[in-house]
């Protein structure tokens, strides 16, 4: 699909009167959507995002009302249980409320390496205690000298993840 070059002069602010809205997206195709005037793709995005953000303020709401409404009787049964983190389940007038806290754990690297550093000192293989995982960070990779990461090129791979296009008025 060629794509028309852009003009130096500024576009009049385009108006799409009858032109489909985002809840009519579910009953075009893909070629209908990707066919719209680009002027319209960006009001469409826009409108996306909106309610992006508009359905995450709802749930966020939502969710701090259960907490409100749930959060001392969930917390009282976790107490009871012994339970300082997990699932724990509540009845309110035979609906099952269950409530999970799930437990965040971090390690300090820096003592994780010393103690992998001591374990290997002592003749026992480390990797039976710890999971040791490298990285190179890509801007560190990129900034090395070239026979540097010569190297390390072997021990690299690169993929892609989903594209992601973002649309914008030209003034911006």
């Amino acid at each position: 699909m060629a794509m028309p070059s852009p003009s130096t002069e500024a576009q009049p602010e385009a108006r799409f009167d009858n032109a489909p809205k985002f809840d009519d997206l579910d009953r075009l195709s893909l070629g209908e959507i990707a066919d719209m005037p680009p002027a319209l793709l960006l009001a469409l995005q826009e409108e996306a995002a909106a309610e992006t953000a508009r359905i995450k303020r709802l749930k966020d709401r939502f969710e701090a009302a259960l907490a409100q409404r749930y959060g001392v009787a969930t917390e009282a049964e976790r107490s009871a249980q012994g339970k300082t983190s997990g699932t724990v389940r509540v009845e309110d007038a035979g609906v099952m409320v269950i409530a999970d806290l799930p437990k965040k754990v971090t390690w300090d690297q820096d003592r994780l390496a010393a103690m992998a550093t001591r374990i290997r000192e002592a003749g026992d293989d480390p990797t039976q205690y710890l999971e040791i995982a490298y990285r190179v960070p890509e801007r560190r990779f990129g900034a090395w000298p070239d026979a540097m990461r010569e190297g390390f090129a072997a021990a690299r791979s690169e993929t892609t993840g989903k594209p992601v296009f973002r649309l914008e008025t030209r003034d911006r």
